[in-house]
């Protein structure tokens, strides 16, 4: 395994660890008949995953950041690559694994804007906890230390809260951000998911998810359910309602801008992007989640989960 690029000489502010993707996309795509061909109207192919998404975010919004993720040794990562350069992503944390592939999202996206993903994931699955070096993370500059797709990173679930109680030692603000995943039902991951979480200062999920780990089916008992647990501050996702936030000063929803939505993914990931770029410019946590609505929002705007930060519109 060998790191990207060299070190920079330029200080993060954050970092964001998390599964990275070649997403393809296609709209508008209904259903797949078995013995037929379809048709669709929009495709791209870009740079996906929930630590991709975020990192891009966060650099668009003028955070310098970095990306700690695992990419294969194939063509895939090289488009990958060219991508985080271009957008300004610091990828002295990412590396590729000679002999893994890369992984892969197909993202069907439906007239009613929502995406259906078919994932393969690749060298996602060899990230752990042995990858993050709080020292390194430390020396790095980064105040802010993101793990985005809690629950499609399988190998984080062995010493994943002892790495980041190092980070909040040293004065580092950590955030989870747990995203849907078949493994959200696997009993080892999960131990580590709440053997994690009093390490985390915020933790990030959707009103799905929230159901799906505590049994609550409203934002503020699943919020009351994450803080029983050792959680500090809890931020549900509500999609176009906007968020509700708790924690032992807040317990308060926030509405999210109107806006003409085209496709919903990465929303959840760009929300985590403007929440953190707010916190790292001084904002108060309500005045954070405002921003991660509008953030959320403005990737809604385009199709796929970063073509709204290449805009440069807002």
């Amino acid at each position: 395994m060998k790191s990207e690029l060299p070190p920079s000489n330029r200080p993060l502010q954050a970092l964001v660890c998390g599964n990275v993707t070649l997403d393809v996309l296609c709209y508008p795509v209904e259903d797949v008949p078995r013995h037929d061909s379809i048709i669709f109207e929009q495709a791209d192919i870009a740079p996906g995953g929930c630590g991709s998404n975020t990192a891009i975010g966060l650099t668009a919004l003028g955070i310098p950041t970095g990306l700690l993720a695992f990419t294969g040794g194939d063509d895939s990562a090289e488009m990958l690559f060219r991508t985080w350069k271009r957008l300004g992503v610091d990828t002295r944390f990412a590396a590729r694994l000679p002999g893994e592939k890369t992984a892969l999202s197909v993202v069907l996206v439906d007239r009613e804007m929502q995406p259906r993903f078919i994932h393969t994931p690749g060298a996602n699955a060899q990230l752990n906890a042995t990858a993050i070096d709080p020292a390194l993370i430390l020396a790095s500059g980064a105040r802010y230390f993101h793990i985005g797709g809690f629950f499609v990173l399988t190998g984080l679930n062995r010493g994943l809260h002892k790495r980041l109680e190092a980070l909040r030692q040293e004065g580092v603000t950590t955030s989870l951000d747990v995203v849907f995943g078949q493994h959200m039902r696997d009993p080892e991951l999960q131990a580590a998911f709440w053997e994690t979480l009093p390490t985390v200062d915020i933790l990030l999920c959707n009103q799905e998810e929230a159901f799906r780990l505590t049994g609550e089916s409203q934002p503020q008992t699943a919020g009351r359910a994450f803080r029983a647990r050792g959680a500090n501050t809890v931020i549900i996702k509500l999609g176009e309602r906007g968020c509700y936030l708790k924690n032992a000063n807040h317990a308060e929803e926030f509405p999210a801008p109107a806006v003409d939505v085209v496709d919903t993914t990465g929303a959840g990931d760009a929300f985590a992007a403007g929440l953190l770029a707010a916190l790292a410019n001084g904002a108060t946590l309500p005045e954070a989640c405002r921003a991660g609505n509008r953030a959320g929002a403005h990737v809604c705007t385009r199709l796929g989960a970063i073509a709204a930060w290449e805009k440069k519109d807002g």
